[in-house]
């Protein structure tokens, strides 16, 4: 580009850009931050700062001298790099193509900070204008790494390869395609793996973080070259920078994944390298990085048989490294008892509300929870070790919340027992036996921890000691040192399965009872972390106990109270999760008399204590769900205020939607709808239908008016909840809802609508479908239900769900349900495109279990086929056969009486329609029709 600046624009400008970073005169860096903003609006802005960033010489701008000026290029390469990135295309081509020479050259610039940001111009370029607009770059990024000339400066050289990771990183995918012939990645892939040769580390690092970019996706380049790359992580296996082997490591840990088969013959030695690595006193993090290379070796079913041998090598280097270091012991040492301490507010977990989909299920007797409720979406509350990925509060307290070297050895030795199992119990006898009672806190706790590690891959190791360890482990409950009443609460809870399901009373009494009690009493103990880690073990200890605490629940609420009335804010959460878990343990068992009046005391005082806008609602609404699915209509005396409040919540924050009190108001937290429309679901499947019937009768504003709102919310987790909520209203409170059908049933029409289902978000969008289709058939299984005027419009929507393959299953099988239900209210109108309909759904409900939800769509979809037998035609056989798929002996309850004598009415009318009947029949399979004799006498 012929184009130079005028002399005193450029002057200015380098003044400002000087002035811009001075730190001591605030009001001449604020006038220069102001002049840069303005000058942005020049077309010429651009040619100016990236002259002067790839301009060495300072000369012509008096007043500045060579060290102010090496900062003023550093400055102009930054606001290059925020032009491309906020301004790409209003960058003229002549502009864009002077930014690439000035780079170019300004790369192999002797000043390392400007030959760096040079890079950095570089990436933004690409980055933002695609590198089909720039293909030329990788080579010369490539040329300039590469310095076979011998002329390039390794400043720059580095600069170059950061700027190649990068542009590596930014076009993975674009990288690998052919062009005419030949794949980019052809000639990047081994120049990779010559720089991890060069003799700058920062180089060998960047060229392996590149390398790292395109394992995963295993182009044929690099699998061409796997033995290449293998050879080349060995001979710089031993380099002196730390950094470079820890990516060595990290590159292990890739082909574990990408390549096992090349590892595999090299086991020992990786074996031995990799526990010197984590040997790493000087540096933790390249310890980290080797110790994650056993949790992805030990899940690889590939190396499992060569690692096995090595075992009792690895293990002693993973419980070392499970011990507190001497600073972590010193700082866990220093820590007194904080119970009464209030909470910070940054020690407050942020909380998030769970639709009543996610853990919530209160089915009636015969539902099928999966198909009565939302499409779940799965949480993992789980505390087991799983795949290496670790809870903070299951390993003590670390100094951070971050992933540690202790936490991954401990996870590594849970993997480790969960693929050889006994033989890793071996290994660890003598130590446990040693160590467990260590008269060093730190080596007793790591002990303690190894035996919760171990607890699921070598329980039935483990289980002929548990009588002798389970007590001592008991003991350890009353530790000095918290942590270590910290891990064994999480260690107990491991193994409270096995204590729960003893079947000898006298074993119970011995071994469940003490560690329960335990467990029990540490939930009330003076440090908040351990009553944390008690709260959190005794909801696994429930868990795994299941209907077993029935006889205890007594004691249980009265220590839960006590919990109530010391816990702060934060622990609060733990102990909502505690209660609602003992609730869907025990249900009915908890709703007696004396149990409630314990109980809800607290619950309800918690309940008036915490304001509207409290994100602790959230557990707190989703405990009293709970509850009242526990309670049944015992819990009417208690649904009043909490059904007002609720609607309050609701109305307020729907209002806040609307109508924000001012311009710049937060859009308000969807979390509150959602916990509060679960609340009202709970309560009105849970309570006598008079009761909650009249609840949403006195409602002000009116109930339903609000439920039309929330089922048309933009947001996917408010409508999910409503729909449920909707779903629950006809089966519990028809009469009430029925008369508001006419202004809700055009609502639940419109969510039918596939096209409403975002790509970016279709999970939680089937949520809401799968919901909608539900409530749909519970409210068409009413006779009456007066949606005859919206018969075809619903037919259409619920056919077009269950003809599109690309609906998951759930749904699908959801929508075909409703269909046929509709023929309780709308066979008349369903009747026509019965032909059209039939196989579809009889399709979809070949794949549904048998319930009464099931029984019920067949019942409505009889009724349609009675109206317009002949369209049955195509689907005849097929139909047969889904009767005869009925179990008999389910049949012969009085509970699905009416399918039996439903099915029976239809065979015999066609019995009577077709000639040959008999000799119809026979197209079936001989058991199939010998069904279709026996039990319903055709």
């Amino acid at each position: 580009m012929n184009w130079q600046p005028q002399q005193e624009p450029l002057r200015q400008l380098a003044g400002y850009l000087r002035d811009s970073l001075n730190g001591t005169n605030l009001p001449a860096r604020a006038n220069a931050e102001q002049m840069l903003a303005q000058a942005t609006s020049s077309p010429d802005y651009v040619n100016y700062i990236t002259y002067i960033f790839s301009n060495p010489q300072s000369a012509p701008l008096a007043g500045i001298n060579e060290t102010e000026y090496s900062t003023v290029r550093f400055a102009a390469a930054v606001n290059v790099k925020t032009k491309i990135a906020l301004a790409y295309s209003t960058i003229s081509p002549q502009s864009l193509a002077f930014i690439k020479s000035a780079a170019l050259v300004t790369l192999r610039d002797t000043d390392r900070n400007v030959s760096r940001a040079a890079g950095n111009v570089i990436t933004a370029m690409v980055l933002h204008g695609g590198l089909l607009a720039w293909p030329e770059i990788v080579n010369e990024l490539l040329a300039t790494v590469a310095n076979s000339n011998g002329d390039v400066p390794m400043s720059a050289r580095e600069a170059a390869m950061d700027a190649l990771c990068k542009v590596c990183e930014d076009n993975r995918k674009v990288l690998d395609r052919d062009y005419q012939g030949q794949r980019p990645l052809d000639i990047i892939i081994p120049s990779l793996l010559q720089f991890t040769s060069v003799e700058s580390s920062r180089i060998r690092i960047a060229a392996l973080n590149a390398i790292h970019v395109f394992l995963p996706s295993r182009p044929q380049a690099l699998m061409n070259s796997l033995d290449q790359f293998l050879s080349q992580l060995f001979r710089i296996a031993g380099d002196e920078n730390t950094t470079v082997r820890q990516m060595v490591c990290q590159s292990f840990s890739q082909l574990v994944e990408t390549a096992p088969e090349k590892l595999a013959p090299h086991m020992e030695g990786l074996v031995n390298y990799i526990i010197m690595q984590q040997q790493s006193q000087d540096d933790p993090e390249l310890a980290l990085d080797a110790a994650e290379f056993w949790i992805g070796a030990g899940e690889q079913e590939r190396l499992q048989a060569e690692l096995a041998p090595y075992m009792p090598k690895i293990i002693p280097v993973l419980l070392q490294n499970m011990i507190y270091d001497e600073d972590e012991v010193a700082r866990l040492m220093d820590e007194q008892d904080d119970a009464d301490a209030e909470d910070r507010a940054e020690d407050l977990k942020p909380q998030f509300a769970k639709s009543k989909s996610d853990r919530l299920n209160v089915s009636k007797p015969g539902e099928q929870p999966e198909s009565s409720r939302a499409l779940e979406q799965q949480t993992e509350d789980d505390d087991d070790l799983s795949e290496g990925e670790i809870e903070d509060s299951e390993f003590g307290d670390d100094p951070s919340g971050n992933w540690t070297l202790r936490k991954c050895s401990a996870a590594a030795l849970d993997v480790f027992s969960t693929v050889y199992h006994r033989p890793v119990f071996e290994i660890l006898l003598p130590y446990l036996t040693e160590t467990l009672r260590h008269e060093q806190w730190p080596n007793r706790e790591a002990a303690v921890l190894t035996l919760g590690a171990v607890a699921d891959g070598c329980m039935d190791a483990i289980t002929p000691h548990l009588p002798e360890l389970v007590p001592y482990l008991i003991s350890l409950l009353n530790d000095n040192q918290p942590v270590v009443r910290q891990i064994t609460c999480w260690c107990l809870a491991r193994y409270s399965g096995w204590a729960a399901h003893l079947r000898d009373p006298a074993q119970k009494a011995q071994f469940f009872e003490p560690m329960m009690e335990g467990i029990l009493h540490r939930m009330l103990d003076n440090n908040k972390k351990v009553q944390e880690a008690a709260a959190s073990a005794f909801a696994s200890l429930e868990e795994k106990s299941e209907d077993n605490l029935a006889p205890y629940c007594e004691p249980i609420l009265r220590q839960f109270v006590a919990c109530f009335n010391k816990y702060k804010d934060r622990n609060m959460y733990i102990l909502y999760d505690c209660v609602q878990t003992l609730a869907e343990c025990v249900m009915s068992e908890l709703a007696r008399p004396h149990l409630i009046e314990i109980l809800m005391p607290a619950l309800i005082g918690r309940y008036n204590y915490i304001s509207d806008d409290s994100r602790e609602l959230f557990p707190l609404l989703e405990c009293l769900g709970y509850i009242s699915a526990a309670y049944g209509d015992a819990f009417a005396q208690f649904a009043p205020p909490l059904f007002m409040r609720c609607t309050k919540i609701i109305y307020g924050n729907l209002q806040a939607s609307i109508q924000p009190t001012h311009p710049a108001a937060d859009e308000p937290d969807k979390d509150f709808l959602v916990t509060s429309i679960d609340l009202l679901s709970a309560i009105i499947q849970a309570i006598d239908p008079q009761k909650s019937g009249e609840l949403v009768s006195t409602s002000q504003p009116s109930f339903f008016e609000l439920m039309r709102y929330c089922m048309q919310d933009e947001n996917y987790e408010v409508r999910q909840s409503t729909y449920a909520l909707l779903g629950d209203c006809a089966i519990s409170i028809f009469p009430h809802l029925k008369p508001f059908l006419p202004t809700l049933i055009p609502v639940l029409i419109k969510q039918l609508d596939l096209d409403l289902i975002r790509d970016d978000d279709r999970h939680t969008g089937f949520s809401v479908l799968n919901n909608a289709c539900w409530s749909c058939g519970e409210i068409a299984v009413h006779e009456n239900a007066g949606v005859s005027p919206y018969a075809e419009q619903l037919y259409q929507g619920l056919f077009t769900i269950i003809t599109n393959e690309e609906i998951i299953d759930s749904v699908n099988e959801n929508a075909a349900m409703a269909l046929g239900r509709l023929g309780f209210c709308c066979a008349d109108q369903i009747a026509p495109h019965l032909g059209e309909c039939s196989g579809p759904f009889l399709k979809s409900m070949d794949k549904v279990d048998f319930t009464r939800e099931k029984a019920s769509a067949f019942l409505g979809f009889n009724q349609v086929v009675m109206k317009n037998p002949q369209a049955m035609e195509s689907s005849l056989l097929d139909y047969f056969q889904a009767i005869a798929s009925f179990p008999a002996r389910s049949l012969a309850q009085e509970e699905y009486r009416d399918i039996q004598l439903s099915f029976q009415q239809v065979l015999q009318g066609y019995k009577a329609l077709i000639p040959g009947f008999s000799n119809f029949l026979g197209q079936l399979p001989p058991a199939v029709a010998q069904t279709l004799r026996t039990v319903y006498q055709v």
